[in-house]
């Protein structure tokens, strides 16, 4: 029943992020109105609003209109679900569990608001920040590793983003990026911090050489790193530790 509880919980806020991804970089309400079809403008009823499972009985269209429903609704809540269900299951039934599932819902928002608009919204990042702080009372890491995470994090990709300033005129990141890493710094500390930068690059590069290659992307064009980023701080969160361990066995 308790997992039962939490996946469901996932649907519910993966519902909600998908209106945040939605509503927040076109500066609208998240509360009114209620939603609609974008093609039409009619409110949705609360029947067709159920996460998954309406898009599935619709067959991925409005039942007004008929226009396809984007795929991502269907992704950003069962994704949401299933990291909910991870938490769960790698930390438990905690209050700090309750901080987790905060921080996982803030990367999936970040990550889909990035990839659409190219933005990270700082009324995500810069709210979190002290929250992770203050989530270090409740479970590891403990809250000067996660002050010193989020300081030296944002610090460094601060000299990234002027190296690329000065060496190629044109910046490689923006503020949103810096604000994102203070806010994993804040969530997992230093170490958590260094294997979110170390995967985000590496799978950013990947993926970015895999476009050019398939000429998708020029090599002067950016790709959003927010979603790199996210991939990573997840990564840290449930296997971070046991990276940095084996990462030190394999250096003695």
């Amino acid at each position: 029943m308790l997992i039962a509880w939490v996946v469901g919980l996932g649907l519910i806020i993966g519902s909600f992020l998908n209106v945040v991804i939605h509503r927040l970089p076109r500066e609208e309400s998240l509360v009114t109105p209620r939603s609609r079809c974008p093609a039409c403008r009619t409110p949705i009823r609360p029947w067709d609003n159920i996460p998954v499972l309406s898009f599935l009985i619709l067959r991925g269209r409005c039942r007004a209109c008929g226009h396809p429903i984007a795929w991502r609704y269907p992704l950003v809540e069962g994704l949401t679900a299933s990291l909910f269900l991870l938490a769960a299951v790698r930390f438990g039934f905690t209050l700090y569990t309750g901080t987790v599932l905060v921080f996982i819902s803030a990367l999936v928002a970040i990550a889909f608001i990035d990839l659409d608009h190219q933005i990270i919204p700082n009324a995500i990042t810069l709210p979190g920040i002290p929250l992770g702080l203050l989530a270090g009372i409740v479970g590891d890491p403990p809250l000067l590793e996660r002050a010193v995470g989020a300081l030296t994090g944002a610090g460094f990709l601060y000299l990234v983003l002027l190296y690329g300033s000065a060496v190629y005129g044109q910046d490689a990141m923006g503020e949103g990026d810096l604000n994102l890493i203070a806010l994993v710094g804040a969530f997992l500390g230093w170490k958590g911090v260094v294997v979110t930068i170390l995967l985000g690059c590496l799978s950013g590069s990947v993926v970015g050489l895999a476009l050019i290659g398939l000429g998708r992307l020029r090599r002067r064009e950016h790709i959003p790193f927010g979603p790199f980023l996210a991939f990573g701080a997840l990564v840290a969160l449930f296997w971070g530790d046991a990276l940095v361990g084996w990462y030190l066995r394999f250096l003695r």
